[in-house]
């Protein structure tokens, strides 16, 4: 499988990775063994950028992808965590993590936390969960409510950890992408990583964070190019953006699946391809929690789409005219 540069410090990803989250129990539990086994699928398919972070499952993830990934050479792949959100031990335990999404024990409460104290610590705790000596990529994650600690002492608390030699290559990942365009203008940080905002249904991110990312050179991982669930399979009462998708979208995702499949592919197929026609996307991040996941994501992975559907879909009004698409010169 390709892979594509992050910033100057050598860290590649391969164009398909592999996002964990689905390891830390989202919504529903997997067993340690079907964690493993869905890592086993990406490394037969040729994945070896893997991206996880504290948040998922409080810890769970973390420790999934560690034991998973413990036996391979290290040199071999790339892994990026995140730091934001510090898990403090809950005396006594009541109930489970279903609030934040995840059905694990409620052990730990999360704390927000981007100051430089914070953001070490909580890379100290990653790399003791995922038994490791070094990730390759940190984000902040999800600073949304924190811009000004996360600008002014959690991104320098990064630019140390990279000048240092602790991680190879610094960023943020979020689901808008306002203050990552920021992070892109204003700070040296390698890659962003953004979620929901480019893909068949949202090309928000083409009106500032992708033109500054191309402009600054800076990579784009892009997460969530199936936007929760719609754009995987698009019927009434799927999921967009983690609630209910409106009648509209499911009219839209349906419209684009029936054009998908008069060219011979899938919607899936079309929507891991899209975000490539813009030259600044590094990968496409695509959560799994089965092998059967992984292995259908890097067969639709693995298509061509042809020129006419993306003809067909500025056409028919399904993606703005001018939106860069694969096959042409990229943006």
């Amino acid at each position: 499988m390709a892979r594509r540069g992050i910033g100057p410090g050598g860290v590649e990803v391969t164009e398909l990775s592999f996002g964990a989250a689905g390891l830390g129990n989202l919504y529903t539990p997997i067993t340690d063994e079907e964690a493993a086994a869905a890592i086993d699928a990406a490394w037969d398919a040729g994945i070896r950028h893997f991206d996880t972070a504290p948040h998922y499952g409080i810890g769970l993830s973390e420790r999934r992808v560690g034991e998973a990934l413990r036996t391979r050479p290290r040199e071999s792949y790339t892994l990026s965590t995140k730091a934001g959100r510090l898990l403090e031990a809950v005396e006594r335990p009541v109930g489970d993590d279903l609030a934040h999404g995840f059905a694990v024990p409620a052990t730990h409460r999360r704390v927000w936390d981007f100051s430089a104290d914070g953001i070490r610590r909580s890379l100290e705790a990653s790399l003791t969960r995922l038994g490791l000596d070094r990730v390759d990529v940190v984000y902040l994650h999800d600073p949304d409510d924190h811009a000004e600690e996360a600008f002014r002492e959690g991104y320098p608390a990064l630019e140390r950890l990279r000048s240092e030699g602790v991680v190879g290559a610094i960023g943020a990942g979020m689901n808008q992408t306002a203050m990552l365009t920021r992070f892109v203008r204003d700070t040296d940080v390698d890659a962003v990583l953004c979620a929901g905002r480019y893909t068949l249904l949202d090309q928000s991110a083409l009106t500032d964070l992708l033109p500054a990312a191309h402009e600054y050179g800076k990579a784009v991982v892009i997460g969530g190019v199936f936007n929760s669930g719609l754009l995987a399979d698009p019927r009434p009462g799927a999921t967009y953006d983690y609630t209910t998708a409106p009648r509209a979208l499911v009219d839209r995702a349906c419209h684009l699946k029936a054009m998908a499949e008069r060219h011979g592919i899938t919607l899936r197929a079309a929507a891991l391809a899209f975000p490539f026609g813009h030259a600044a996307v590094a990968t496409v991040l695509v959560g799994a929690r089965s092998p059967h996941e992984v292995r259908d994501a890097a067969a639709q992975f693995a298509h061509v789409v042809p020129d006419d559907f993306w003809k067909e879909a500025r056409a028919e009004g399904l993606l703005p005219l001018g939106t860069p698409v694969p096959g042409e010169d990229p943006a």
